[in-house]
């Protein structure tokens, strides 16, 4: 772990550490995931079958092998917990309920010379969702995706998964159910990027591909944009804290291990003027780390890709976090809203001390696929849009082009476009 104050001799060294934090060396695996988009577009299921047998431990037989039975996402849910179904629903409408607020709505204006113009917002036909399946399922993840598709009114939804051993996940089963999701396959990794982009003879070629991944993934997607939208390039999870003297040592801490349990890559990073609040979470972290199941893990990621910061104030905390831009961002302050209009790039903000990031991960209603590695500054977390596409609506009376026709015909002249100025000199008077 990084434990360092903004004064010290090395800081600089070390910040830019951080800042890299994100950089996924995609070269190491690009010919690879290459590889593999080539042979999906070639052979279609013929090299899915054989990507699965090689990565998942199992050989689908025929086309139907490929997909989940609506049937066993019906009975993985009615086996569910009453407490586990009832968390579940309470998630989905909440989760729901914020994105159905983010729906941007068509527009059209009327000019007095008789000119409409507009905006028409429309969904995309199809949607692809990348789950990730396994002993690392995340239903959380599949409600995250599915539902913002469903509120832009996306017709056709499918789901990819790797199913390791032909073992899929029954939670995530339940809650593709729950969702009311009926195309499901059980395929995994850049295999699953590629036949969503292309094509197979039963995994349809979507328009939009979304969810999260590892390197793999992230290199496949961001090797298909183009012939479909991504939503993002997604790194490792990470979380920034900004706190003060107000905040609980012991809670700062296993808010910063609650990413660091994701996986060894994942960023954990406090910063504080406070020097006795940092001493105290160093010690908390190694309290917590004894008792949790996910130790190993958590350990590797906070001596690794861990840092806490001691800076001079708290405008200095916050000028370092917007550098950094993290993917989740507590704001554990006595006053925190006072400090929000300081804060300019971060995927999500949690402001107060009871508002850890994991509320955010399930049951608060934002989404919580967000950008990693920096890319806040120029990304925004999934939502409604990404599942929508702008058209401009035009339409002009004879009064408007006679109007400004002369001044477009100009210009097109200027440019040499003889046929783009006499298209409009042919209406005007």
């Amino acid at each position: 772990m990084i434990f360092t104050t903004s004064k010290s001799q090395n800081f600089k060294a070390e910040f830019e550490e951080l800042l890299n934090r994100g950089k996924m060396d995609m070269a190491t695996v690009s010919n690879i995931v290459g590889g593999i988009i080539d042979e999906i577009k070639q052979d279609k299921n013929k090299a899915l079958f054989s990507h699965i047998s090689k990565f998942d431990n199992w050989t689908p037989t025929c086309d139907e092998d490929l997909k989940i039975s609506t049937e066993s996402m019906q009975k993985a849910y009615d086996n569910l917990d009453e407490n586990l179904k009832k968390a579940l629903h309470l998630a989905y409408d909440r989760i729901k309920s914020y994105h159905e607020k983010q729906k941007p709505k068509s527009w059209f204006d009327d000019e007095p010379n008789g000119t409409i113009l507009g905006q028409r917002l429309t969904p995309v036909d199809s949607a692809g969702l990348y789950i990730p399946g396994g002993k690392a399922a995340y239903p959380s993840s599949l409600l995250m995706n599915v539902i913002p598709a469903q509120v832009a009114g996306v017709e056709n939804i499918v789901v990819t998964t790797p199913t390791p051993d032909n073992e899929p996940n029954e939670l995530l089963l339940a809650a593709c159910h729950l969702c009311g999701v009926s195309e499901v396959y059980k395929v995994g990794g850049a295999s699953a990027i590629a036949a969503m982009a292309y094509g197979t003879q039963n995994i349809p070629k979507v328009d939009v591909i979304t969810g999260p991944g590892n390197i793999f993934v992230a290199t496949a997607k961001k090797m298909v944009f183009g012939e479909v939208n991504i939503d993002m390039i997604a790194g490792p999870s990470e979380i920034g804290i900004l706190a003060d003297d107000s905040a609980n040592p012991s809670h700062m801490a296993i808010d910063l291990l609650s990413q660091a349990e994701h996986d060894e890559m994942a960023s954990s990073i406090l910063i504080t003027p406070s020097q006795k609040l940092a001493d105290a979470v160093k010690m908390e972290i190694q309290n917590w780390l004894v008792k949790l199941p996910r130790q190993a893990i958590a350990r590797k990621s906070i001596e690794e890709r861990g840092a806490i910061i001691v800076t001079q104030t708290m405008e200095e905390a916050i000028e370092l976090m917007n550098k950094i831009a993290p993917e989740h961002l507590e704001v554990a302050t006595i006053s925190p809203f006072e400090l929000l209009p300081l804060i300019k790039h971060a995927g999500a903000i949690f402001l107060g001390h009871n508002t850890p990031e994991a509320i955010g991960d399930y049951v608060a209603g934002p989404n919580h696929t967000l950008p990693t590695g920096g890319t806040a500054k120029f990304y925004s977390p999934l939502g409604v849009e990404n599942f929508m596409k702008k058209t401009s609506i035009i339409s002009f009376s004879k009064n408007a082009i006679d109007e400004i026709g002369e001044d477009c015909a100009l210009i097109a002249n200027t440019e040499g476009l003889t046929a783009h100025e006499q298209s409009v000199r042919v209406r005007l008077n």
